[in-house]
């Protein structure tokens, strides 16, 4: 009986929406505009976290980076700044661990205004804005670059400051098309340097655009010395052999470190030690700012909604105070209107949040064919929520309306014109 009278209100519940059909979509527009939210943010958050995790995941679960001061979510002090920069020699150090497969250090020169400055040239082509990177041989291993053609160059050509490079891929592609480079000359600044391999192209966090770590060459770390010799910070990448030392190889990389750049017991460390899982600390703390503005914004169309759907309600109650006369004459109980008018709510919220999970998954897949390339990805709890709370606002926000149907007073019910 109970599952009758209810298909029973969702049906006049229904019948009320295509009798009023404007009041009805304008008393569920908010309830509407709050699901789309939901679901819209929700996916793009959900698209970008799942590539911000193949981008942590393609650096690998075994590599740490050290650097000479934090440079991921802190401001650096001015103590920081000024630390003394690691070398050269910590580098070999560090590969003399047990553990450690390889390590390298990196060197990187990026022009301040970079815009229309030429970087690399061949012929008449030109490239601006291109990163030069300095690196030992391991770079390779360490960062599993993947070569289109060609080879790395050598620790031998590392210690005589080979005039060698190797070209990222959008550098190669915009200088030479899809014509090899080795065994090619380039100018390099001031200089010519002969092309020996040409990488293919890199993961990035984020879809669309040109990844900057493709626009680069790349050059013995001695070589890119003589290059540009005022640039100190090396950043020290190491790569260890089996993710379950991950907490051993970092105190051996700690313990290390302090010993070569003589730490006091007492003293805190003079460099910072980072691994993927700083960057997905990170990420986690940008996205929670997002998912509380999501919140935020999409509580305002709800409760606006549920305000429309009350006021609807206690609208529907006026209009059919005879017919609710009627049926308590006949025998229906306080609880029999009580829950006819809260489904007649919930039904018309739910509608709400159907047509709000419909128009939100119609964005989702806008905004991921966007020229833009967004990444956005239907995430099926917050569809789930996002329905379910639809469904709660209705709930809520019917209850006064039937409460106040269902104390009616037949008599007087039976009376109003």
């Amino acid at each position: 009986m109970a599952q009758g009278q209810t298909r029973e209100s969702v049906k006049m519940a229904l019948e009320t929406l295509r009798t009023n059909k404007l009041r009805s979509g304008l008393t569920i527009l908010g309830i509407v505009i709050g699901v789309t939210t939901v679901i819209t943010i929700s996916s793009v958050i959900n698209g970008l976290n799942n590539r911000v995790s193949d981008w942590v995941s393609s650096l690998g679960s075994n590599v740490f980076w050290v650097f000479h001061m934090p440079v991921i979510g802190v401001e650096p002090t001015t103590e920081q700044l000024t630390r003394k920069k690691l070398t050269l020699e910590d580098v070999l150090a560090l590969r003399e661990l047990p553990h450690v497969v390889a390590a390298d250090g990196g060197q990187q020169h990026v022009r301040q205004f970079g815009v229309g400055n030429v970087s690399v040239k061949y012929q008449a082509k030109k490239v601006a804005g291109t990163i030069l990177q300095g690196s030992t041989a391991e770079v390779a291993e360490v960062s599993e670059l993947t070569f289109l053609e060609g080879r790395l160059y050598t620790d031998e050509e590392d210690q005589r400051g080979a005039h060698v490079c190797v070209l990222a891929h959008d550098t190669w592609e915009q200088l030479f098309g899809s014509e090899p480079a080795v065994g090619k000359d380039v100018s390099v600044e001031t200089g010519l340097y002969t092309v020996i391999g040409v990488l293919d192209k890199q993961k990035q966090a984020f879809g669309g655009g040109k990844n900057p770590a493709d626009n680069a060459v790349y050059f013995p770390l001695g070589t890119f010395h003589n290059l540009h010799p005022e640039d100190k910070d090396m950043w020290v990448s190491v790569k260890y052999d089996d993710p379950k030392n991950k907490a051993l190889v970092e105190e051996e990389i700690r313990e290390l470190l302090r010993i070569r750049r003589r730490v006091k017991v007492q003293a805190e460390d003079n460099f910072e030690i980072f691994g993927p899982d700083s960057i997905s600390k990170l990420w986690g703390q940008l996205t929670g700012g997002l998912v509380a503005f999501m919140i935020a914004v999409s509580s305002v169309g709800l409760m606006v909604g549920g305000v429309g759907v009350m006021n609807i309600m206690l609208v529907s109650v006026t209009e059919r105070t005879r017919e609710i006369g009627i049926r308590k004459a006949i025998g229906a109980t306080k609880r029999t209107i009580l829950t006819q008018f809260t489904t007649e709510a919930v039904t018309l919220c739910a509608v709400g949040g159907i047509v709000g999970v419909m128009v939100g998954a119609v964005l989702t897949w806008i905004v991921y064919f966007l020229p833009i390339g967004l990444p956005a990805a239907l995430s099926p709890l917050w569809v789930t929520l996002g329905f379910g709370v639809s469904c709660a606002i209705g709930l809520v926000f019917g209850i006064y309306p039937a409460w106040k149907a269902a104390n009616l007073d037949p008599i007087e019910a039976l009376r109003y014109e």
